[in-house]
């Protein structure tokens, strides 16, 4: 099954018109993405957008031999010119099942948004499942969708939408996930690239033709990653946005509740707040049976708080006791730590504090923390496909 995609932006296009933001004014050349519509076979069209004939013919295709027009989601604004013999454009009830001439069949499915998703079967039992902006799907059951080929939807918008499908056996290490709905809350550049690979995801330009079943493009995401950044940078947020296209994560709390501090305990909510709520959570630091397990993917949040739990087990403040063993002490815990990220089956995210760069802390302490953080920073990172920096709520790319 062959799909064509003549436009992969959110339904305004990308640039918006006349929208000064950052992202519209680099939304140049592949960056410039018309409103998603999709042409099957050159027989089934997703969508019908402005300007689809056009994009066809520069795509080297033509809707000359279209023979089924499907809508996703409302369009606001004037109604769409149907080009000339292509047929009007309808929209299947969920739940029903279309057959064409062609040998395509064409599931609606019920979404927990405005608009409607599309299921296709292509004649050599190549499935397709198409989202519209916006939207999830709703009411899967496990095992009651089979495994798709190739997910196409608005997976920057709602990555949610995918953890789902994995979640039910809908999609799996052979989906080839397409962001498309991609609008100007999308990070331009080498940076929309990263977050959708973390996701097992990518995007494409517009005019592009891709071949349903073919696997080898499927990001592979990666098994340990570090986010590392000051306070208030947005290591945290980022560390868990690698992991909302997933369902089931762990996330590995290692600060505990602090009885009484009721600004901790606002920024524990803020967290949880944020999190999907299939998450789990466990408060823990006894990180290295949860690395050797087997299971759902971890999110450790924050090495630098297990790291002070861990200097208060070996009595790291008191320099007697640091230099009677406290130390070499410390230095086991942290080899065992960084031996279980080594061998670990599960998938890793985990946040630090970058502590180094700022002015030396006024105890010898504050000095021992700072620099065993350092070196424990280093030799996680070491363990690690991809390391992040993050600036200003920006990821700068260390590794990977």
């Amino acid at each position: 099954m062959e799909l064509t995609l003549l436009g992969t932006g959110a339904p305004a296009g990308l640039p918006r018109p006349a929208c000064p933001c950052a992202v519209c004014a680099g939304a140049l050349g592949d960056g410039a993405r018309a409103a998603t519509s999709l042409l099957v076979d050159g027989a089934l069209l997703l969508d019908l957008t402005p300007g689809a004939a056009f994009a066809a013919a520069r795509a080297g295709r033509s809707l000359g031999g279209v023979r089924q027009v499907l809508l996703t989601h409302p369009h606001n604004g004037p109604a769409v010119e149907v080009p000339a013999g292509v047929p009007q454009p309808g929209r299947v009830p969920d739940g029903r099942e279309l057959a064409l001439l062609t040998g395509h069949r064409v599931r609606a499915v019920a979404m927990d948004a405005p608009g409607t998703g599309y299921a296709v079967t292509g004649p050599d039992g190549q499935r397709l499942l198409y989202l519209p902006p916006g939207g999830a799907p709703a009411g899967l059951a496990e095992g009651t969708a089979g495994m798709y080929d190739m997910v196409v939807a608005d997976v920057v918008g709602r990555p949610d939408a995918v953890a789902r499908l994995r979640a039910v056996g809908a999609a799996g290490p052979a989906t080839e996930v397409i962001a498309v709905h991609l609008d100007h809350d999308a990070p331009p550049g080498p940076e929309l690239r990263r977050r959708l690979a973390a996701a097992g995801a990518r995007a494409v330009p517009d005019g592009s033709t891709l071949e349903v079943g073919a696997y080898e493009d499927v990001p592979d995401v990666p098994r340990r990653t570090l986010v590392l950044g000051g306070a208030r940078s947005g290591k945290s947020v980022e560390a868990e946005r690698r992991l909302e296209s997933f369902p089931d994560v762990l996330y590995v709390a290692t600060g505990g509740t602090r009885g009484g501090d009721t600004e901790w305990a606002a920024r524990v909510a803020a967290h949880r707040d944020r999190r999907p709520g299939s998450w789990r959570t466990t408060e823990s630091c006894d990180l290295v049976p949860l690395l050797a397990g087997e299971g759902a993917p971890l999110l450790v949040d924050c090495l630098s708080l297990w790291l002070t739990d861990a200097m208060d087990a070996v009595g790291a403040w008191d320099d007697a006791v640091w230099a009677d063993g406290g130390e070499r002490a410390l230095r086991t815990r942290v080899a065992e730590l960084t031996r279980a990220v080594r061998e670990t089956r599960r998938t890793v995210v985990a946040v630090s504090n970058e502590v180094g760069s700022g002015i030396v802390p006024a105890t010898a302490s504050g000095r021992r923390y700072r620099d065993e953080l350092g070196r424990l920073n280093a030799a996680f990172a070491e363990q690690c496909e991809h390391v992040l920096l993050l600036v200003a709520g920006q990821a700068l790319v260390l590794r990977g």
